[in-house]
């Protein structure tokens, strides 16, 4: 999916997607990504950064591209 984050040494979090920031977290929010990250990363950081289920989906799921 393309998404990154770094800890500073302030102790935020920097989530970037495709090399672009996309939010910067801080104090207890932070803390609290931390501990979800571990889990699944990639879409602990989607929902996060709210580009995450836009409600096209099913759509794109049924497109003739997108079948196997």
């Amino acid at each position: 999916m393309g998404f990154d984050f770094q800890v500073r040494a302030d102790g935020s979090v920097v989530i970037t997607h495709h090399g672009r920031q996309a939010t910067v977290l801080r104090g207890a929010r932070a803390a609290e990504f931390l501990e979800a990250v571990a889990s699944d990363p990639q879409g602990t950081m989607a929902r996060w950064t709210g580009n995450y289920k836009h409600g096209n989906e099913r759509a794109a799921k049924e497109h003739p591209r997108n079948r196997l």
